[in-house]
């Protein structure tokens, strides 16, 4: 009896070794090599520090309603205890970054494909924030109090000073801008989308010429402690970058879409001719960021959580020294 079990150890000891040398049996310490590889975040934000001209994807994440939360904005998170800001300028040989499966041509868009245009009397321009209480990095002169990792209820260093002074960059070429300082995103981040369609289309009702809306976001990108300010060179001066994040009918009846396209590319087109740097790739997403309310609807991010409220403020008075020429040319004599 003991030579048998002795023989058939022998035997299963041979094909054991057997397997591994063929490869039919898996190495264990191959498996723990694979667990130490960097995660795919980790690897994107390496790749960004050494290539600062790589556009970043768009990650929209759905609401309950349907209705996603803009790229790349992740819930609120707890402020890490010490953050490495890099500063990094984004370009493209596109114009477009397309994260659908349509074939869009950005050039075959012109303005001749919207029929948007400004009314001459009343409000003609709509400024809110979905997302009203991302903030910026504070440099020392705009200290806040924060309600959550980059986040304040205090509308003096939020988003929402940011689209105070792009109403007024407007204003003071004589459009008519109405600036929404609501908090739709506080105290509940959910449904924020929502919240602030509601407002649009309260205002739509109210204010029949508004035909151009611009929900103005902060941007966010990085890894862990790790975040990136997206910075651009405006005639010597620094500012933060801009990006359009434009939406479609993917997912959601979006019948205007092309034509929100198409302003878009326009006012892209339009600032980059003056300060090439200042706009970084459009995106193009599955989702309809309340695009679908109106001809004219564009989501606008200024800058990251790495940018300071200065840079942001900075490049929304470029953004509006570029467009409103274009604006006021879009004005209806009648």
């Amino acid at each position: 009896m003991k030579l048998k079990i002795t023989s058939v150890f022998f035997l299963m000891l041979l094909f054991l070794v057997l397997g591994l040398l063929s490869g039919a049996i898996p190495v264990l310490a191959e498996e723990n090599a694979l667990s130490d590889a960097p995660d795919a975040a980790a690897i994107i934000s390496a790749d960004l520090a050494a290539t600062p001209t790589a556009s970043p994807q768009a990650s929209p994440e759905p609401s309950p309603t349907g209705t996603p939360h803009p790229s790349p904005s992740p819930l609120p998170t707890a402020a890490p205890s010490s953050v490495t800001v890099i500063p990094t300028t984004i370009t493209s040989d596109s114009i477009l970054d397309n994260d659908t499966y349509y074939n869009v041509d950005p050039e075959f868009f012109s303005p001749a494909d919207s029929s948007f245009s400004l009314p001459a009397e009343g409000y003609q321009i709509l400024i809110l924030h979905t997302h009203s209480t991302e903030a910026y990095t504070p440099d020392g002169t705009d200290v806040y109090e924060s309600s959550d990792s980059y986040r304040t209820t205090d509308t003096n260093y939020s988003v929402v000073r940011v689209g105070r002074e792009l109403a007024e960059a407007l204003r003071a070429y004589g459009l008519n801008v109405l600036h929404d300082e609501g908090l739709y995103d506080y105290p509940s981040y959910t449904s924020s989308y929502v919240r602030s369609g509601q407002a649009i289309e309260e205002y739509l009702e109210a204010y029949p010429g508004i035909v151009l809306v611009i929900d103005l976001h902060r941007d966010a990108l990085g890894d862990g402690d790790t975040i990136y300010k997206v910075v651009a060179d405006a005639e010597g001066t620094q500012a933060a970058q801009l990006m359009f994040v434009m939406g479609s009918d993917i997912n959601l009846e979006h019948p205007l879409w092309q034509d929100n396209l198409a302003l878009a590319l326009t006012l892209q087109r339009t600032v980059s001719d003056r300060y090439p740097e200042l706009m970084r790739p459009m995106n193009l997403c599955a989702y309809r960021y309340n695009q679908q309310l109106t001809t004219g609807s564009v989501l606008l991010e200024v800058g990251t959580a790495g940018n300071t409220l200065q840079e942001a403020i900075t490049a929304v008075q470029l953004f509006a020294d570029a467009v409103a020429p274009y604006l006021i040319s879009c004005i209806d004599p009648a």
